[in-house]
Parts: structure tokens; C-alpha cells; sequence
């Protein structure tokens, strides 16, 4: 955030280059940058990247470029929009280049080194779901640090309904607007939650299980927590370490378990559903979806 358009702009569309340059790092990003030192001592990253195999570095590398290209395109585009995204579809693309593209590179290497079934290659939607689901969780949840960082990620299709401009979320004479709006960007990221429950049956290995599944279920804990939460408008919330630790127990055990798990806190959203929420209906057909028992045990026999 602390680097001019013309300076990050090509720094992003040559990343993916920088994998193969012994030694390069970067000292340019404010002091106070979340990712300074990672740059700083990046001629590690590039060391451990070259000890590789071949396969995951082609891998690592083409991600790399399209998340890389995909941002600097975003870059350019929030340099000449004061409202931030502004569609659903540009939330959805923002959220591609930034976590889908994760989903997707992942998916390569846990096939590549067989810890992954094969046939989610052949469903890009899933590890598309994996990402956005992640992604947008993390959006709700932070929007008060964004809005302080001059960050708007909400888009204004859904923003625009409940306020005239984004900056009333923050008003407490408009605290049920704010919620409805709020409802509502849960109610979008939850519709990625049963293809994400889909896609870990797909784990052939515990250990690469472990690493997919504990992310996904703070977020479902977390979608939890923001849901008409007025919290998130004052402060950043988080789940606590008690909470967290047990969640990684639970969601490690195995898919069954985990997708006990998201249908207990489905179970809760849809309990704390307001009749007077314009999206009520759309919010209880969401959980019902994620809490729907056919679906667990199709995928325990995928398992």
C-alpha cells in the first residue's frame, strides 16, 4: 500500500521472473508493511524454491505469474475507483487472483505428488470454492481495519442497497442497515461452503487433509462469528486460541467429523437469522444446504 502504481505495477507483472534471480529482495514498502521482512529476506524463498522438484516449481511459477498479472490489474483499476470494486463479478475476480488461484495451484501439486485425487483437476470449481471461501470470510471479517486503510472490498452492488455510501456502515444510526448488509455478504461466501466440504474428499492423505481442512473450518467459525455481529464495524473480531485449537482437533479427525463441524455452526447462522433480514429466506436455504445430510454422506463414502 505504501508503493506508487508505476513502482508496483511492473514490480508485479515480472514476479513470477524473480523465482529464478539468486539473491534478489526488495527494501522499497513502508516500514510498517505486514510483508516487509518476507521481502526483505526473500533470497531465502528463492533458495528453498530452486531445491524443489521441476514439476512444482513450473507449478509455483505459473500461479505466480497469473496472481501476480491479476493484481497489478487490480492495482491499476482501485488507483481510478474511489468505491472500490463495484461488482459482484469484480469481487469475484479480485477474489480469484488473490486465494482462487491458490486453490488451483495447490490442487496441481497435491495430484502431482499423488496425495490428490485426479478428477479435481477436472473440477476447477471446487478448488475455486476452497479459495473464495477463505478469501471472503477474511473480507468480512476485516472490514473495519480495510475502511481505516482506505480499503474497500465490499462490492457496491451489495453495499448500495442497504446505504448510500460505504462509509455509513460505520454509523451507529444505520446499525441495521449495516447488519442486513453485513448478512448479506455472509449469505455469498456461504454458498461456497458445501463445494469446499466436496473437494477435501479428494484428500488421499492426512497430513495434506489437515493442511486444507483447518483453514476451512475457522472459517466457517468465523463466518459464524461476524454474522450480525456489530462488532465488526468498531473492531477487528477473531475467534479465540481456545476456540481455534479445538477447531483444529475437530476438523483433523476426519471428513465426517469436519462436516459436523460446518453444520453445527450453519446450524447457529441460521439460528441467529432475522425474519426482518431481506435475505432471510436466501440465509436459511444457504444453511440448509451446507447442513443437508445426503451431502455427508455421499462424501463419507467418497472418503
Amino acid at each position: 500500500m505504501t508503493l506508487p502504481l508505476e513502482t508496483k505495477e511492473p514490480l508485479l507483472r515480472n514476479f513470477a521472473d524473480v523465482l529464478e534471480k539468486d539473491g534478489w529482495t526488495f527494501d522499497g514498502n513502508g516500514p510498517n508493511e505486514k510483508d516487509r521482512d518476507l521481502l526483505v529476506h526473500f533470497h531465502y524463498v528463492i533458495t528453498e524454491f530452486k531445491k524443489t522438484k521441476l514439476e512444482y516449481r513450473e507449478i509455483i511459477k505459473d500461479i505466480t505469474a497469473k496472481m501476480s498479472n491479476g493484481m497489478a490489474d487490480y492495482a491499476i483499476n482501485a488507483e481510478h475507483n474511489e468505491n472500490g470494486v463495484e461488482t459482484i463479478k469484480d469481487y469475484d475476480l479480485y477474489c480469484h487472483y488473490v486465494a482462487g488461484l491458490v486453490g488451483e495451484g495447490l490442487t496441481r501439486l497435491f495430484v502431482e505428488s499423488k496425495f490428490g485425487n485426479p478428477a479435481l483437476l477436472d473440477r476447477p470449481h471446487l478448488h475455486e470454492s476452497m479459495g473464495l471461501f477463505l478469501q471472503k470470510t477474511n473480507i468480512i471479517r476485516d472490514v473495519h481495519e480495510d475502511w481505516e486503510d482506505k480499503r474497500r472490498f465490499w462490492p457496491k452492488e451489495i453495499w448500495s442497497k442497504h446505504v448510500d455510501n460505504f462509509e455509513d456502515l460505520f454509523k451507529k444510526e444505520n446499525q441495521e442497515a449495516a447488519l442486513n448488509c453485513s448478512s448479506e455478504m455472509v449469505l455469498d461466501s456461504l454458498t461456497h461452503a458445501p463445494e469446499c466440504l466436496f473437494y477435501l474428499a479428494g484428500m488421499k492423505e492426512q497430513s495434506v487433509f489437515n493442511f486444507a481442512a483447518i483453514p476451512q473450518a475457522m472459517a466457517i467459525a468465523t463466518l459464524e462469528l461476524v454474522f450480525r455481529n456489530p462488532l465488526i464495524y468498531e473492531r477487528n473480531v477473531k475467534i479465540s486460541k481456545g476456540h481455534a485449537c479445538r477447531l483444529m482437533v475437530q476438523s483433523t479427525q476426519n471428513l465426517q467429523v469436519l462436516c459436523e463441524v460446518f453444520r453445527d455452526y450453519a446450524r447457529r447462522i441460521h439460528k441467529r437469522n432475522s425474519p426482518k433480514d431481506p435475505n432471510f429466506l436466501k440465509i436459511s436455504v444457504a444453511c440448509a444446504k451446507v447442513r443437508n445430510h445426503n451431502t455427508y454422506r455421499n462424501l463419507s463414502n467418497n472418503r
